[in-house]
């Protein structure tokens, strides 16, 4: 497990970007935390990491963004979506995951389908700039922002 603190919107985004920059196809990213924690700056940063360009944005009306690259990364936000049924019916299943990495925000809402080895990362707010940040699930991020 790695815990960071960032100061900044800029801070969390380097921190997401060293996470970003060592991502691989098959990674599952399930987001935790509540409206303004910072999910989708996060996302900013790891899709930066990885090398994509791309305007990143949430994907609250969207469901999903698509940003391709290097690597494929599908930003989902499950917050309207409250069980493994609803989940179904968005094509959630049909976008390549072993190919690509998706990275979920609500995750809390479709916790029963995450598959063994999903990376959790837990963006708490602790202030207008200032957030604790723990990532957990895999060893490849473990000091990673030091």
């Amino acid at each position: 497990m790695g815990r960071y603190i960032t100061h900044s919107p800029e801070e969390t985004i380097a921190l997401a970007e060293k996470i970003g920059s060592v991502l691989k196809k098959g990674d599952m990213i399930a987001y935790k935390g509540g409206l303004g924690a910072g999910k989708t700056t996060f996302t900013r940063g790891l899709a930066s990491g990885a090398g994509l360009e791309d305007d990143v944005s949430s994907p609250t009306f969207a469901l999903v963004n698509e940003y391709h690259g290097t690597l494929d990364i599908y930003h989902f936000d499950m917050y309207r979506i409250d069980n493994a049924d609803d989940l179904e019916t968005t094509g959630f299943f049909d976008y390549p995951a072993d190919e690509s990495v998706f990275v979920i925000e609500w995750s809390e809402n479709i916790s029963d389908v995450l598959p063994e080895g999903t990376i959790y990362i837990d963006i708490r707010r602790i202030d207008d700039n200032t957030r604790e940040i723990i990532v957990e699930g895999d060893e490849r991020f473990e000091g990673i922002g030091n």
